[in-house]
């Protein structure tokens, strides 16, 4: 059985990261290629985004995904 740590979810790391990016979502979206449709609701919670999306923003916000250490109980 995995233990986990609590974590930000990498969604919601992108989240805060647009909204505390300083830019407007319109200059995010043109800078990225991300439709503003899109951002905009991946940010009010009602729609997910693909990888390329993801990837595109997190390069553009300056994100990055690094792996962690995960704990197996009993080992």
């Amino acid at each position: 059985m995995k233990t986990m740590s609590k974590r930000t979810s990498v969604s919601e790391r992108l989240r805060a990261a647009i909204l505390t990016a300083g830019e407007s979502r319109y200059r995010i979206a043109k800078q990225t290629g991300v439709s503003q449709a899109i951002l905009s609701r991946f940010v009010r919670r009602k729609t997910s985004m693909n990888l390329t999306a993801v990837d595109a923003l997190a390069a553009y916000l300056g994100l990055d995904l690094l792996p962690t250490t995960r704990q197996i109980k009993g080992q």
